[in-house]
């Protein structure tokens, strides 16, 4: 992984440079990676590390060239072990409420950015990482990595989403039994179950993440934003609605220059040059 941040926006290396708890570097051309750097504690989410994210998430979108954002924790055990329950230990409702409520609205911006943003879990993925890992677009996943909503055996419900994205992504009923008993799963039944898309040894999943962000980094940039749009946007909708939405940023896209030469690269019988919006 990139060791230094190169071709940041300003607003990027501003912030970064006061980042304690995460790190923002560009990989690639369009390409950025996230990592949740505290692995002495597991990476674990307290207030300051929500901060720092959504100061991160202004970064990407602020940065005119990015194309992919990948999500992942630091060290070789957790991707995020959940949230810091020191720090909860001396919360009163309120401030739980409010921690709740500031965590909702990280999360929510990793759906509304317009780039794909995919979490390559590295490790554990409990509680508050499970519901980071979910508000990503896709999850790639290692071998050894570890799913689960644990709150139960605090004595606490999911605070950051947990019991709505679980409930979207894998069904009623499997959502539930994994809500209210516990229990933890392997990236194998996460996979199977559908929260998780690929499954690789740990040594492959950074490469075999950087070779699916090739695929998408070689489309359209503007076609990528708009797709994803529609998915997000259409998750609130009644499909009557979500299909006309898909109708009207279909007609869009054929304004584009990147369609403009997607279509002509196909009837040159030549692979498409696309430079973005």
């Amino acid at each position: 992984m990139a060791s230094s941040i190169i071709d940041l926006s300003q607003a990027a290396r501003l912030h970064a440079d006061r980042f304690q708890n995460i790190t923002l570097h560009s990989l690639e051309r369009g390409v950025l990676l996230l990592t949740i750097d505290r692995p002495k504690v597991l990476n674990a989410l307290n207030s300051v590390t929500l901060l720092e994210i959504e100061q991160a998430l202004d970064c990407v979108i602020h940065d005119e060239n990015a194309r992919v954002l990948l999500v992942t924790g630091g060290g070789e055990k957790a991707f995020v072990a959940g949230a810091d329950i020191e720090e909860m230990s001396g919360f009163s409702s309120m401030q739980g409420k409010e921690f709740s409520r500031k965590g909702m609205q990280v999360f929510r911006k990793f759906e509304r950015l317009q780039v794909p943003v995919i979490a390559l879990v590295n490790g554990y993925a409990l509680g508050g990482g499970c519901e980071l890992a979910m508000s990503c677009d896709f999850i790639l996943a290692s071998d050894s990595a570890q799913f689960g909503q644990p709150e139960v055996s605090l004595g606490l419900t999911p605070g950051f989403g947990g019991t709505q994205r679980l409930t979207r992504l894998v069904g009623r009923a499997m959502a539930m039994e994994l809500l209210v008993s516990g229990r933890t799963i392997s990236a194998e039944e996460a996979m199977r179950i559908g929260l998780v898309n690929h499954v690789y040894p740990q040594a492959q999943l950074f490469g075999e993440a950087m070779a699916l962000v090739s695929k998408i980094s070689r489309q359209s940039s503007s076609a990528v934003r708009l797709t994803k749009e529609l998915v997000q946007r259409g998750q609130d909708l009644d499909l009557h609605n979500a299909c006309a939405n898909e109708s009207d940023l279909f007609g869009l896209s054929f304004s584009t220059r990147d369609c403009q030469e997607g279509i002509g690269a196909f009837l040159a019988h030549r692979k498409p040059a696309f430079k973005g919006e």
